[in-house]
């Protein structure tokens, strides 16, 4: 923790239910501000939060996480129940042929927001010391992944 002054208060570490809720609701995992997209821009991520800094577009080839994620909920969550449904008999296979076309192409642009905030929070959540709000003076022998 840092030391304070009388008038400022100690940073309040982000929790992992803390990352959760945030990463549902497409906010820095850091600071909780909804900044995680370019305002008026669907697509656009910013490089770091304009409130806390925090580096959103991490290294080369991080948003494979959030590719991956996408893709395998656009199976589980979309695919798959339109799949069962035709099995049962629900639907005719011309009418699953064209969901399952526009689905696969509309769906993962419709989650895409929600894929790269839910990675983050993937992230955060297994290493939430590497949060700059959750970081701590180190001793000399200590290491930051540890």
């Amino acid at each position: 923790m840092e030391p304070t002054t009388p008038h400022e208060s100690p940073r309040k570490q982000v929790t992992r239910g803390q990352i959760v809720a945030r990463g549902l609701s497409n906010r820095c995992p850091n600071c909780g501000e909804r900044t995680l997209f370019k305002p008026g821009q669907w697509f656009e991520l910013n490089k770091t939060c304009p409130t806390c800094e925090l580096p959103i577009e991490r290294d080369e080839g991080f948003f494979l996480g959030s590719m991956s994620l996408n893709y395998g909920v656009t199976i589980g969550l979309f695919l798959v129940p339109i799949l069962l449904w035709y099995l049962a008999g629900g639907i005719s296979g011309m009418v699953v042929s064209m969901m399952a076309g526009l689905g696969a192409i509309l769906f993962p642009i419709l989650f895409y927001r929600a894929s790269r905030s839910w990675w983050l929070m993937n992230y955060y959540f297994v290493v939430p010391h590497h949060l700059p709000v959750n970081q701590r003076e180190l001793a000399e022998d200590e290491d930051a992944n540890t």
